[in-house]
C-alpha cells in the first residue's frame, strides 16, 4: 500500500473541491481544506496501480477547474497542484514510492505539459528536500522536467518521503511576530514550522518530518510554555496520522492535540 498527500492551491469553492474528492476515486481517504490557506490537502491511500490512476485523475481535474492567476491565501504556493509526495505504507518499500514519483512526475511533465520538481532521494546519495525545491523556484532553476513554469498551473512538487504529519496550533492573544518566534523556537531538523497571520488569530503550522522523534505533544507544550498572555486555542491534524504515533501519546491529551483513533491511517484504510 502506499499514500499520497496531495496539495492543491484551492480551498474555498466546495463545488470545486467536491469535484476534486470525487475525481480521486476510491483511493481517497481524507480531505482537508482551509479558506486562509486558500488550499486543500487530499490524501490517498490504495495499491499501486489504483493509486497510480487516482492520482492522476486529481491532477488532471485539479488543472481543469484552477487558475493559479486568480489565487490568493497566506501559504506560500508555487502551482495548481503544488506538492505530491508518496509515501511507502505497511510492507511497501520506499524504492517502490519513489518509482512512482518518477512515473507520476513524468507523466505530468509529457502529458500535461506542466514543469516538475522531483524531492527526497535523487540517486547517487543525492537527497533534495521540499524546502531546497521551494528555494529553487524561487531562484529562477530549471525544472527536471517539462517546460518553463506556466501562469496559469505554476509548477508541481513531486516527491517521495517517510512519514509526515501535519499539524497547526491556533493561537489567541498573540501577535504575528510572537507566532514568528514561536515558529523558530520549535523549528529544528524534526520540525518545519511557519508562522501565519489569519486576522483575529495567528497560526503556527507545522510539518514533523520526523514524528518519532518529536511528537505533537512536544510542540504543543514547548509553545504554550513560551506563551505570555496569549493562548492556544486550538490543535488542528491535517490528513492522517501512523496509529503508532497514537499511541505514544497521552488518551487523555488526544482531543487538546486534535487527534484521535478515527484519523489515522490504519483506520482509514483497513487492509494496512
Amino acid at each position: 500500500m502506499f499514500e499520497c498527500v496531495v496539495n492543491v492551491s484551492e480551498g474555498r469553492d466546495l463545488a470545486v473541491l467536491d469535484a476534486l474528492a470525487s475525481a480521486s476515486g476510491p483511493s481517497l481517504r481524507d480531505r482537508h481544506h482551509d479558506a486562509f490557506h486558500h488550499r486543500a490537502v487530499f490524501t490517498l491511500i490504495h495499491e499501486r496501480a489504483s493509486l497510480r490512476e487516482d492520482v492522476r485523475r486529481l491532477i488532471e481535474t485539479a488543472f481543469t477547474l484552477i487558475d493559479l492567476r486568480a489565487h490568493e491565501g497566506v501559504h506560500p504556493r508555487f502551482g495548481a497542484v503544488d506538492v505530491v509526495p508518496f509515501v511507502a505504507l505497511g510492507r511497501a518499500e520506499p524504492a517502490d514510492a519513489c518509482a512512482l514519483r518518477d512515473e507520476t512526475a513524468h507523466w505530468i511533465a509529457t502529458a500535461l505539459a506542466t514543469p516538475v520538481y522531483r524531492y527526497g532521494p535523487l540517486g547517487g546519495g543525492v537527497l533534495r528536500t521540499l524546502p531546497e525545491v521551494r528555494r529553487a523556484l524561487r531562484l529562477g532553476l530549471a525544472p527536471d522536467e517539462g517546460p518553463a513554469a506556466t501562469a496559469s498551473r505554476g509548477a508541481v512538487a513531486v516527491g517521495c518521503r517517510g512519514i509526515l504529519v501535519a499539524w497547526n496550533l491556533w493561537l489567541v492573544g498573540v501577535s504575528f511576530d510572537e507566532a514568528r518566534g514561536l515558529a523558530r523556537l520549535v523549528r529544528g531538523p524534526a520540525v518545519r514550522a511557519l508562522a501565519f497571520d489569519l486576522g483575529d488569530r495567528v497560526q503556527v503550522s507545522c510539518n514533523l518530518i520526523d514524528p518519532t522523534v518529536v511528537r505533537p505533544s512536544d510542540v504543543y507544550d514547548a509553545i504554550e510554555s513560551a506563551l505570555g498572555s496569549g493562548r492556544i486555542e486550538r490543535a488542528e491534524l491535517v490528513g492522517l496520522i501512523p496509529a503508532a504515533l497514537l499511541e505514544r501519546e497521552d488518551p487523555a491529551r488526544w482531543d487538546q492535540l486534535g487527534i484521535g483513533p478515527g484519523v489515522t491511517i490504519e483506520s482509514r484504510s483497513p487492509a494496512l
